[in-house]
C-alpha cells in the first residue's frame, strides 16, 4: 500500500512538473491564414524561459505607437494604468497621470444628461482615434485592427511584427499594386498587398534617451511594447513557473529516495 501511494505521487509531481514547465514557455500566437511569411527571427529580451522586458525599450515602444500607431489603431484592452504595474513600462504613478492627463476623454451624462469631455485619469481605457468600427471604416475605407492582442494573433508574435513594419518594398516587375494598395512581401494574408501605407520612416519619432531613432529601432521598439500588451504577465509567469519547477524537482528528489528506501526495506 505504502508502494503504491508514493508511485502515485510520483505520477502527480511528474505531471505537475510538465505542467509548470509549460508555464516558463512562450504562449503560441495564432497561425495566420493562407501562405506563411519569411521574417527574421531576432533576439528579443523577453524570449525564453527566463526572458524580461527592456524597459526603457518599452518606454520607447509606447512612444511610438502614441505618436504613430494610436492615430488609427485602438487599444481597448489597455488602460493609462497598467503602464505604471510590474513587468511593463513602469512609468511612474506622476507620469501616469500626466500621460492620461494628455488625452481627451468622454464622460457622461452629466445632471443635464449631457455627454462631455475630461482629462483622462490612469483607470480611463486608451482612447480610441475612431468612435466606432463604422466610422474607421469609413474613413480608411476599412477598420484597422485592435493593437492590444495583436502580437498574439499574428504568427511570429514582435518578429512578424518588426518584418511588417520595415518590409515595405518597390513591387517587383510585372507585378501590379491595387489602387491605393502598398507592396509588403510580410503581409501574406493580402497576398503581398496592404492598405495600410509605410508607418515609419527614420527619425519620425525623439527618442529622450539617444537612442538611434531609425526605422528598424523604432519597428523593434513598437513590437516589444505590442508584445508586453499582449502578454502583461509574461515576466510574472516565467517567475512563478520556475519557483513551481524548483519545488516539484526538490519533491520529486525526496520521493525518489522515499522509494529506494521502501524498496530496501522489502529486501
Amino acid at each position: 500500500m505504502k508502494m503504491k501511494m508514493i508511485q502515485k505521487l510520483s505520477i502527480a509531481v511528474a505531471f505537475a512538473t510538465v505542467t509548470a514547465g509549460a508555464a516558463l514557455l512562450p504562449v503560441p500566437a495564432a497561425h495566420a491564414e493562407g501562405a506563411e511569411a519569411h521574417f527574421e527571427h531576432m533576439n528579443w529580451s523577453f524570449n525564453g524561459p527566463f526572458g524580461t522586458f527592456d524597459r526603457s525599450q518599452l518606454r520607447r515602444g509606447y512612444k511610438v505607437y502614441k505618436e504613430v500607431c494610436s492615430t488609427c489603431h485602438s487599444m481597448e484592452f489597455m488602460h493609462f494604468r497598467n503602464l505604471a504595474e510590474e513587468g511593463g513600462p513602469e512609468f511612474s504613478d506622476a507620469q501616469v497621470k500626466a500621460l492620461a492627463a494628455g488625452y481627451k476623454v468622454q464622460d457622461g451624462p452629466d445632471q443635464a444628461g449631457d455627454m462631455f469631455e475630461r482629462p483622462g485619469k490612469p483607470q480611463d481605457a486608451f482612447p480610441s482615434p475612431f468612435p466606432n468600427p463604422e466610422a474607421a471604416a469609413a474613413s480608411l475605407g476599412a477598420a484597422p485592427p485592435d493593437l492590444s492582442l495583436i502580437a498574439k494573433a499574428r504568427e511570429g508574435g514582435a518578429d512578424y511584427i518588426h518584418a511588417l513594419l520595415t518590409g515595405y518594398k518597390d513591387a517587383p516587375a510585372g507585378v501590379t499594386v491595387p489602387n491605393g494598395g502598398h507592396y509588403n512581401p510580410v503581409f501574406v494574408a493580402g497576398n503581398g498587398f496592404i492598405a495600410m501605407p509605410p508607418p515609419l520612416s527614420d527619425g519620425q519619432v525623439d527618442y529622450e534617451d539617444g537612442t538611434p531613432n531609425t526605422l528598424d529601432q523604432m519597428s523593434q521598439d513598437v513590437a516589444a511594447f505590442l508584445t508586453w500588451t499582449a502578454e502583461p504577465k509574461l515576466e510574472a509567469r516565467h517567475r512563478i513557473g520556475f519557483q513551481i519547477m524548483i519545488y516539484l524537482l526538490a519533491l520529486a528528489g525526496l520521493l525518489f529516495f522515499a522509494t529506494r528506501k521502501v524498496w530496501s526495506d522489502q529486501h
